[in-house]
């Protein structure tokens, strides 16, 4: 088994033992951003295909920076599409994350496209991937031991049938969608209600109970938000995104232009 194999099977076995993990998320398709999050000595590196420009050309330049840097890429689909899903996989993805997985049955479609036969559906294909042939032996036969497949909780349906969900073995983990959770609630943007609360803790057990890992989005990541993370019983964060460090910081640069502005008004 190859290098890039065994950091597969590394995350994946990690997932399973509810290690403590961390990721980086893209949001912008330039590559030099996935070789600066690579340095930092993350897990994975997500992308977010489902809330961005970034195409399947685009992706697939991620994947190859990512890998090369000594991270492993997980990219985040736009909905749930088959072709898209084979794309990215044959592209070099180490696996996906899919959105706004609601029933037990999504679930299973889902993994019937992820995995080769007999776990699964997915054609068989020469591309990156497969080291454009050089691999292919290797490839389909490590892919459905070493492959990892999160899934997404955002609805008020996903979290009532989260037991089912997770008893179908091939999830490897489960991402809280917090925004979308509080906007099937009623409550849109009100991450701090008890109704998104509460809908959390029902996942992070559940999720606990069938020893799956848990993993949320850490808007502004440091020692507190990353420790109350962890205590509130998640074991993988995301922290931030390339969108969220340029957004925060062009807040803080506005308010010190505004500042000098006003000042130089004055003078």
């Amino acid at each position: 088994m190859n290098e890039l194999f065994q950091r597969r099977l590394q995350l994946k076995t990690n997932l399973q033992k509810r290690k403590s993990l961390f990721a980086a998320w893209t949001s912008f398709h330039h590559p030099s951003i996935t070789e600066i999050f690579s340095r930092i000595g993350i897990d994975f590196i997500g992308i977010d295909i489902e809330h961005s420009t970034i195409s399947q050309e685009q992706s697939q330049r991620i994947i190859a920076a990512a890998q090369a840097g000594g991270s492993l890429c997980l990219p985040r689909v736009a909905t749930h599409n088959m072709e898209m899903i084979k794309r990215l996989l044959d592209s070099g993805a180490d696996g996906i994350i899919v959105p706004m997985v609601s029933t037990p049955q999504e679930a299973q479609r889902l993994i019937s496209w992820i995995k080769y036969s007999p776990r699964g559906k997915r054609s068989f294909g020469v591309a990156r991937a497969q080291g454009y042939g050089f691999d292919f032996a290797e490839y389909t036969r490590d892919w459905n031991k070493t492959s990892t497949f999160i899934i997404q909780i955002e609805s008020v349906e996903g979290v009532h049938n989260i037991e089912k969900i997770l008893s179908l073995d091939d999830i490897d983990g489960v991402m809280v969608g917090p925004y979308d959770l509080s906007g099937s609630l009623g409550i849109p943007g009100e991450l701090q209600h008890q109704k998104v609360k509460a809908a959390c803790r029902s996942v992070i057990a559940a999720c606990r109970k069938y020893k799956k890992s848990c993993g949320t989005q850490v808007i502004e990541p440091d020692d507190k938000t990353i420790n109350d993370a962890f205590h509130q019983g998640f074991n993988f964060l995301v922290l931030a995104s390339d969108v969220f460090l340029l957004w925060k910081w062009a807040k803080r640069m506005r308010d010190c232009v505004n500042k000098f502005k006003k000042k130089f008004r004055e003078t």
